[in-house]
């Protein structure tokens, strides 16, 4: 009984990283769509059935290029930094509450922390290992700006974790049957959807690919299937990201289509940024984290410790 339980997991496993990846393909074909028409262009239109087939005819061309080997580089870590990111931006996916057949812990949000602190390393060792002047500043940019957002983001989370005081995110879901944490922390929302556009090096916080001074940041050195796999990192935490965000504040995790369009629309969300918002002033980026965000997530977290012990 024991192994087939084991055998059942693995096949839930396998088939939530398809699922993962077929989600990224159509978000990145969504993205290219949606810049077109707010730039008043066509997007990809060609490649099958109104360009539905363009992500995976570019996964075959990236993957199937010629693999680039500097003669400089620290070989072993610029070669393996980019497959880790991609198997570290996978794992957190373990984490989404399931009902049946899956991992369900009740230490859900530590172990989400925990992968996205180890995520600043592969962006410093991919950055670093490249020995090349552009990605190791594209690289210390990252890593200044994603710790500091998740600072940001782990005390936001601290005001929902008291709300419930649990760690597990299928008690969300339970906490918000009769009013989504929105409502009750609206500031808090719109400073994690911010927070989440650093943590996740997108417009309008992309400074570590400031294209116009930095060329293209940390993954410049790389090519073919490397800068494939960054990619799929990069747009897969996206998508955990805008799942974080429904859990938490619109309503928890629901076997329900609802669910899912919530979670598109907060991915939109992030496309429509990026095709609005002009790019961030860095020192300006850094005041948003510790002269703004720092003391609304603390004032708040003290609100809801005073609410919790008056109350309960």
């Amino acid at each position: 009984m024991m192994m087939m339980d084991l055998i059942n997991i693995m096949i839930g496993i396998l088939i939530l990283i398809i699922g993962v990846m077929i989600g990224v393909a159509f978000l990145i074909l969504l993205e290219r769509k949606v810049l077109g028409y707010i730039q008043i262009r066509k997007g990809p239109n060609k490649v099958g059935f109104m360009g539905l087939l363009q992500p995976f005819s570019d996964a075959i061309k990236l993957f199937s290029k010629e693999q680039t080997y500097l003669i400089y580089s620290n070989y072993l870590s610029y070669y393996f930094s980019p497959i880790i990111g991609f198997i570290l931006s996978l794992i957190i996916w373990v984490l989404i509450p399931y009902y049946f057949n899956m991992i369900s812990f009740n230490l859900g949000i530590l172990f989400f922390l925990c992968c996205t602190s180890l995520g600043v390393y592969i962006i410093m060792v991919a950055g670093w290992s490249s020995n090349s002047n552009y990605s190791l500043l594209g690289g210390l940019r990252a890593v200044a700006q994603t710790i500091s957002y998740e600072v940001s983001l782990s005390l936001i989370l601290m005001s929902s974790i008291i709300m419930i005081m649990d760690f597990n995110l299928m008690k969300f879901n339970i906490y918000q049957s009769l009013v989504w944490f929105i409502f009750l922390m609206f500031p808090l929302g719109l400073c994690w959807v911010s927070s989440s556009l650093a943590e996740t090096n997108r417009t309008p916080f992309d400074f570590a690919e400031g294209e116009s001074e930095l060329v293209s940041g940390f993954n410049i050195e790389y090519s073919s299937g490397g800068f494939a796999l960054i990619f799929l990192a990069e747009y897969s935490s996206i998508l955990f990201m805008s799942l974080l965000f429904t859990l938490l504040y619109l309503g928890g995790y629901s076997l329900s289509l609802i669910f899912y369009l919530k979670m598109s629309l907060i991915s939109f969300l992030f496309i429509w940024v990026r095709g609005t918002l002009p790019r961030y002033r860095y020192d300006k980026l850094m005041y948003l984290c510790w002269k703004i965000y720092l003391p609304i997530s603390l004032n708040f977290l003290l609100l809801i410790i005073g609410l919790k012990v008056f109350l309960f």
